[in-house]
């Protein structure tokens, strides 16, 4: 989900008694020390009911919404007790008119509100810290892209150049390293022959698919974009790209998991 759309929508909803917005921001990190036993179901409970403890009159048509809200909370909280991350965000009224709910690898600090409003301070500081991001790792004729956003990953791609036609190639899953080259002192020979090959054409192949990743940046609307991996393939890449590049990290990091990937470009 895009969460620049979200936050504009919401920004601009208001509504008053007996419809009001619940906004939820809840802990669920693991590795935060105060949620060693689980203490966000305990904050998620008492958060819950304190509500409907000010909400006093049963029959009232806002207690009733707020009912409606606490019922699809709870669903919501049931269905992804598995896959929980850091941290659960929800924004909901009883009519149905509002309702976001995501559970994100970034750690906030638990509140809930009954308001007339969407709280939105957190998810802006959020989204702020990590917006709509890409992610070009490079190794060679292999490029792997990553969209994220709020530290989660929402798309991988992965381009390898067919080194026969010289076209660039999407296809699915990563590349395997050093494949069909062979084995012994025969593969060693063929990879410095590629690379030596590589090298030689590296400024031609690069400006060829500089264009598909400006267009990706444009499609997938990145605010930010980051460049992984050696120094002089990534400045080539740049070089021949429209778009700016907010930062670039040397290392090799094709092969490794996507997490491990957001984790050094939060450090950033």
């Amino acid at each position: 989900m895009d969460i620049k759309k979200v936050l504009n929508q919401l920004e601009h909803y208001q509504t008053e008694a007996p419809n009001r917005v619940f906004s939820m921001y809840l802990n669920t990190d693991p590795s935060d020390q105060d949620q060693q036993g689980g203490e966000w179901k305990i904050h998620l409970k008492n958060g819950l009911n304190n509500f409907e403890t000010y909400l006093q009159d049963d029959s009232s048509e806002e207690k009733r919404n707020f009912w409606a809200v606490k019922e699809k909370v709870e669903n919501f909280i049931e269905e992804n007790r598995l896959n929980l991350k850091k941290s659960v965000i929800i924004f909901a009224t009883g009519e149905g008119d509002v309702w976001f709910a995501d559970t994100l690898q970034m750690p906030v600090e638990t509140e809930f509100h009954w308001e007339d409003e969407p709280v939105l301070g957190q998810l802006k500081q959020l989204h702020e810290k990590f917006p709509k991001t890409g992610i070009v790792l490079t190794q060679k004729e292999h490029i792997k892209i990553i969209d994220a956003e709020l530290a989660s990953v929402k798309d991988t791609l992965f381009y390898e150049l067919d080194l026969n036609t010289e076209d660039w190639r999407q296809h699915q899953g990563p590349h395997q390293s050093g494949s069909n080259l062979g084995s012994g002192g025969a593969k060693s020979s063929k990879k410095d022959e590629l690379d030596q090959r590589f090298e030689e054409n590296r400024s031609r192949w690069y400006k060829s698919i500089a264009p598909k990743l400006d267009k990706l940046a444009k499609d997938y609307d990145w605010a930010e974009i980051y460049m992984v991996g050696d120094s002089d393939e990534v400045d080539e890449l740049e070089a021949n790209m429209n778009k700016p590049i907010t930062g670039k990290i040397n290392k090799n990091l094709l092969d490794s998991d996507e997490m491990s990937v957001l984790n050094e470009v939060k450090d950033q």
